[in-house]
Protein backbone atom coordinates (compact mmCIF):
# COMPACT_ATOMS: atom_id res chain seq x y z
CA UNK A 1 0.00 0.00 0.00
CA UNK A 2 1.38 3.12 -1.18
CA UNK A 3 1.01 6.15 1.39
CA UNK A 4 2.86 9.20 2.91
CA UNK A 5 5.34 7.07 4.55
CA UNK A 6 7.10 6.27 1.09
CA UNK A 7 7.10 9.66 -0.13
CA UNK A 8 8.54 11.00 2.92
CA UNK A 9 10.81 8.45 3.96
CA UNK A 10 11.29 6.32 0.83
CA UNK A 11 12.00 2.74 2.45
CA UNK A 12 9.06 0.42 3.22
CA UNK A 13 8.14 0.23 6.92
CA UNK A 14 10.48 3.13 8.46
CA UNK A 15 12.10 3.41 11.97
CA UNK A 16 11.57 6.34 13.60
CA UNK A 17 14.41 6.94 16.20
CA UNK A 18 13.87 9.26 19.88
CA UNK A 19 15.63 12.63 20.53
CA UNK A 20 14.70 12.71 24.04
CA UNK A 21 15.11 16.79 25.01
CA UNK A 22 16.50 16.62 29.05
CA UNK A 23 14.43 19.00 31.21
CA UNK A 24 13.47 22.39 29.96
CA UNK A 25 13.26 25.78 31.35
CA UNK A 26 10.11 25.49 33.36
CA UNK A 27 10.29 22.24 34.09
CA UNK A 28 10.90 20.69 37.94
CA UNK A 29 14.10 18.66 36.70
CA UNK A 30 15.59 21.57 34.61
CA UNK A 31 19.33 22.02 35.10
CA UNK A 32 19.71 25.81 35.38
CA UNK A 33 23.11 25.57 35.91
CA UNK A 34 23.85 23.68 32.68
CA UNK A 35 21.19 25.87 31.24
CA UNK A 36 20.30 25.34 27.34
CA UNK A 37 24.18 24.94 26.20
CA UNK A 38 23.88 21.45 28.06
CA UNK A 39 20.69 20.22 26.34
CA UNK A 40 22.01 21.71 23.08
CA UNK A 41 25.38 20.01 23.70
CA UNK A 42 22.66 16.90 24.48
CA UNK A 43 20.36 16.77 21.78
CA UNK A 44 23.29 17.18 19.14
CA UNK A 45 24.70 13.77 20.82
CA UNK A 46 21.24 12.24 20.76
CA UNK A 47 20.62 13.10 16.52
CA UNK A 48 24.84 12.17 15.65
CA UNK A 49 24.04 8.76 17.77
CA UNK A 50 21.09 8.49 15.66
CA UNK A 51 21.71 9.62 11.78
CA UNK A 52 25.08 7.69 12.53
CA UNK A 53 23.43 4.13 13.65
CA UNK A 54 21.58 4.15 10.35
CA UNK A 55 17.84 5.94 11.71
CA UNK A 56 15.46 6.42 8.92
CA UNK A 57 13.73 9.18 10.86
CA UNK A 58 13.49 11.31 13.67
CA UNK A 59 11.20 12.20 16.30
CA UNK A 60 12.47 14.80 19.04
CA UNK A 61 10.60 15.31 22.32
CA UNK A 62 10.31 16.81 25.35
CA UNK A 63 10.23 13.38 27.30
CA UNK A 64 12.10 14.22 30.42
CA UNK A 65 9.91 17.04 30.99
CA UNK A 66 8.11 15.42 34.00
CA UNK A 67 5.33 15.57 34.90
CA UNK A 68 3.86 16.13 31.85
CA UNK A 69 1.19 19.15 30.94
CA UNK A 70 -1.68 18.56 29.18
CA UNK A 71 -1.59 22.26 28.51
CA UNK A 72 1.87 23.26 28.02
CA UNK A 73 3.82 26.70 29.05
CA UNK A 74 4.82 28.97 25.74
CA UNK A 75 8.34 28.04 26.85
CA UNK A 76 8.63 24.52 26.12
CA UNK A 77 8.11 25.03 22.84
CA UNK A 78 10.59 28.31 22.69
CA UNK A 79 13.20 25.99 24.04
CA UNK A 80 12.78 22.99 22.08
CA UNK A 81 12.58 25.71 18.47
CA UNK A 82 15.71 26.77 19.33
CA UNK A 83 17.48 23.51 20.09
CA UNK A 84 15.54 22.59 16.90
CA UNK A 85 16.98 25.49 15.10
CA UNK A 86 20.45 25.55 16.21
CA UNK A 87 20.81 21.39 15.25
CA UNK A 88 18.83 21.92 12.02
CA UNK A 89 21.58 21.01 9.85
CA UNK A 90 22.49 18.05 11.66
CA UNK A 91 19.31 16.24 11.01
CA UNK A 92 19.90 14.84 7.62
CA UNK A 93 16.76 12.66 7.94
CA UNK A 94 12.82 13.47 8.19
CA UNK A 95 11.90 14.48 11.71
CA UNK A 96 9.29 15.39 13.64
CA UNK A 97 8.40 17.03 16.96
CA UNK A 98 6.27 16.14 20.12
CA UNK A 99 5.63 18.59 23.04
CA UNK A 100 3.91 16.03 25.32
CA UNK A 101 1.13 16.24 25.73
CA UNK A 102 -0.46 19.58 24.05
CA UNK A 103 -1.13 18.71 20.52
CA UNK A 104 -1.75 22.30 19.77
CA UNK A 105 1.86 23.54 20.56
CA UNK A 106 3.57 20.46 18.53
CA UNK A 107 1.52 22.31 15.62
CA UNK A 108 3.20 25.68 16.19
CA UNK A 109 6.46 23.68 17.08
CA UNK A 110 6.16 21.94 13.81
CA UNK A 111 5.70 24.88 11.35
CA UNK A 112 8.27 26.99 13.13
CA UNK A 113 11.02 24.50 12.51
CA UNK A 114 9.83 23.22 9.04
CA UNK A 115 8.89 19.44 11.06
CA UNK A 116 7.00 16.87 8.53
CA UNK A 117 4.94 15.41 11.40
CA UNK A 118 3.52 15.44 14.57
CA UNK A 119 2.88 12.63 16.96
CA UNK A 120 0.44 13.64 20.24
CA UNK A 121 -3.26 12.63 21.69
CA UNK A 122 -5.29 14.58 19.70
CA UNK A 123 -8.75 12.31 20.59
CA UNK A 124 -10.42 11.44 23.43
CA UNK A 125 -10.94 11.92 27.55
CA UNK A 126 -9.18 9.97 29.99
CA UNK A 127 -8.57 9.41 33.66
CA UNK A 128 -4.26 10.06 33.38
CA UNK A 129 -1.27 10.18 35.86
CA UNK A 130 -1.63 13.74 34.69
CA UNK A 131 -5.67 13.80 35.73
CA UNK A 132 -8.46 14.74 34.01
CA UNK A 133 -6.93 14.83 30.40
CA UNK A 134 -9.75 16.03 27.48
CA UNK A 135 -8.42 16.60 24.29
CA UNK A 136 -10.05 18.72 21.28
CA UNK A 137 -9.26 17.61 18.21
CA UNK A 138 -11.64 19.64 16.39
CA UNK A 139 -9.50 22.96 17.75
CA UNK A 140 -6.44 20.87 16.77
CA UNK A 141 -7.40 20.42 13.22
CA UNK A 142 -8.64 24.17 12.46
CA UNK A 143 -5.46 25.21 14.54
CA UNK A 144 -3.61 23.38 12.23
CA UNK A 145 -5.61 24.78 9.51
CA UNK A 146 -5.32 28.35 10.48
CA UNK A 147 -1.09 28.13 10.90
CA UNK A 148 -0.82 26.59 7.46
CA UNK A 149 0.15 23.53 8.61
CA UNK A 150 -2.16 21.50 6.27
CA UNK A 151 1.36 19.52 4.85
CA UNK A 152 2.80 18.33 8.52
CA UNK A 153 0.87 15.06 9.29
CA UNK A 154 -0.64 14.05 12.39
CA UNK A 155 0.18 10.66 14.37
CA UNK A 156 -2.78 10.34 16.44
CA UNK A 157 -1.76 7.92 19.73
CA UNK A 158 -4.68 6.41 20.20
CA UNK A 159 -3.52 4.01 23.17
CA UNK A 160 -1.83 6.96 25.54
CA UNK A 161 0.51 5.96 28.11
CA UNK A 162 0.16 6.23 31.84
CA UNK A 163 -3.83 6.87 31.24
CA UNK A 164 -7.06 4.98 30.06
CA UNK A 165 -10.44 6.14 28.47
CA UNK A 166 -13.34 7.85 30.41
CA UNK A 167 -16.03 5.48 28.54
CA UNK A 168 -15.00 1.82 27.36
CA UNK A 169 -14.84 0.99 24.00
CA UNK A 170 -13.05 -2.10 22.31
CA UNK A 171 -10.05 -0.98 20.13
CA UNK A 172 -12.02 -1.84 16.94
CA UNK A 173 -14.50 0.61 17.42
CA UNK A 174 -11.80 2.94 18.82
CA UNK A 175 -9.91 2.96 15.42
CA UNK A 176 -12.58 2.87 13.34
CA UNK A 177 -14.68 6.06 14.97
CA UNK A 178 -11.05 8.06 15.46
CA UNK A 179 -10.72 7.38 11.54
CA UNK A 180 -14.26 8.29 10.60
CA UNK A 181 -13.87 12.00 13.45
CA UNK A 182 -10.16 12.49 13.52
CA UNK A 183 -8.88 12.23 9.95
CA UNK A 184 -5.29 10.73 11.48
CA UNK A 185 -2.12 10.93 9.12
CA UNK A 186 -1.27 8.09 11.43
CA UNK A 187 -2.27 5.81 14.64
CA UNK A 188 -0.29 4.88 17.25
CA UNK A 189 -0.15 2.02 19.61
CA UNK A 190 1.86 2.06 22.69
CA UNK A 191 2.20 0.03 26.11
CA UNK A 192 1.70 1.31 29.44
CA UNK A 193 4.99 3.09 29.17
CA UNK A 194 7.96 4.25 27.16
CA UNK A 195 10.26 1.32 26.49
CA UNK A 196 6.70 -1.33 27.38
CA UNK A 197 6.04 -3.46 24.82
CA UNK A 198 3.30 -3.03 22.41
CA UNK A 199 0.66 -5.86 22.47
CA UNK A 200 0.88 -7.44 19.01
CA UNK A 201 -2.81 -8.34 18.90
CA UNK A 202 -3.69 -5.01 19.55
CA UNK A 203 -1.59 -3.81 16.42
CA UNK A 204 -3.51 -6.81 14.40
CA UNK A 205 -6.83 -5.24 15.42
CA UNK A 206 -6.16 -1.66 14.62
CA UNK A 207 -4.69 -2.17 11.19
CA UNK A 208 -7.68 -4.35 10.63
CA UNK A 209 -10.03 -1.47 11.22
CA UNK A 210 -7.69 1.61 10.37
CA UNK A 211 -8.27 1.34 6.30
CA UNK A 212 -5.52 3.23 4.67
CA UNK A 213 -4.17 4.82 7.59
CA UNK A 214 -0.43 4.02 8.56
CA UNK A 215 -0.15 2.01 11.67
CA UNK A 216 2.53 2.31 14.03
CA UNK A 217 4.04 0.82 16.65
CA UNK A 218 5.18 3.35 19.62
CA UNK A 219 6.72 1.63 22.49
CA UNK A 220 8.56 -1.44 23.44
CA UNK A 221 10.31 -2.15 19.75
CA UNK A 222 13.51 -4.29 20.23
CA UNK A 223 15.40 -5.84 17.38
CA UNK A 224 13.96 -9.46 19.12
CA UNK A 225 10.68 -8.27 18.67
CA UNK A 226 10.54 -5.96 15.57
CA UNK A 227 9.89 -8.96 12.95
CA UNK A 228 6.96 -9.52 14.96
CA UNK A 229 5.71 -6.18 15.39
CA UNK A 230 6.00 -4.80 11.80
CA UNK A 231 3.99 -8.23 10.97
CA UNK A 232 1.23 -5.37 11.34
CA UNK A 233 2.46 -1.90 11.98
CA UNK A 234 3.97 -0.04 8.52
CA UNK A 235 6.42 1.92 10.53
CA UNK A 236 7.99 1.84 14.24
CA UNK A 237 8.91 4.11 16.65
CA UNK A 238 12.01 3.61 19.09
CA UNK A 239 13.67 5.36 21.75
CA UNK A 240 14.46 3.18 24.86
CA UNK A 241 16.34 -0.18 22.87
CA UNK A 242 18.18 2.44 21.14
CA UNK A 243 19.61 3.65 24.44
CA UNK A 244 22.91 2.72 26.66
CA UNK A 245 22.10 -1.10 28.00
CA UNK A 246 18.29 -0.70 26.99
CA UNK A 247 17.74 2.00 29.77
CA UNK A 248 15.46 5.19 29.17
CA UNK A 249 17.10 7.74 30.83
CA UNK A 250 20.81 6.87 29.72
CA UNK A 251 21.67 8.42 26.14
CA UNK A 252 21.14 7.06 22.29
CA UNK A 253 23.57 4.39 21.54
CA UNK A 254 24.74 4.32 18.06
CA UNK A 255 25.64 0.63 18.39
CA UNK A 256 22.34 -0.36 19.40
CA UNK A 257 20.53 1.49 16.69
CA UNK A 258 22.69 0.02 13.95
CA UNK A 259 21.76 -3.46 15.47
CA UNK A 260 17.52 -2.76 15.32
CA UNK A 261 18.43 -1.02 11.48
CA UNK A 262 20.45 -4.24 10.65
CA UNK A 263 17.51 -6.62 11.59
CA UNK A 264 14.97 -4.18 9.79
CA UNK A 265 16.82 -4.20 6.47
CA UNK A 266 17.14 -8.05 6.59
CA UNK A 267 12.92 -7.85 7.46
CA UNK A 268 13.20 -5.60 4.01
Amino acid sequence: MNTWLNEVFDVPKPIIGMCHLPPLPGDPSYDADGGMDAILAHARQEVAGLVEGGIDGILISNEFSLPYLTTTEPITAISMARVIGEIRSELRVPFGVNVLWDGVASIDLAVATGALFVREVFTGVYASDFGLWNTDVGRAARHRARVGASGVRLLYNIVPEGAAYLVHRDVAQLTRSTVFNGAPDGLCVSGLTAGSATDTSTLKVVKEHAGGVPVFVNTGVRPDTIAESLQYADAAIVGTALKHDGVFANRVDPARVAELMDAVRELR
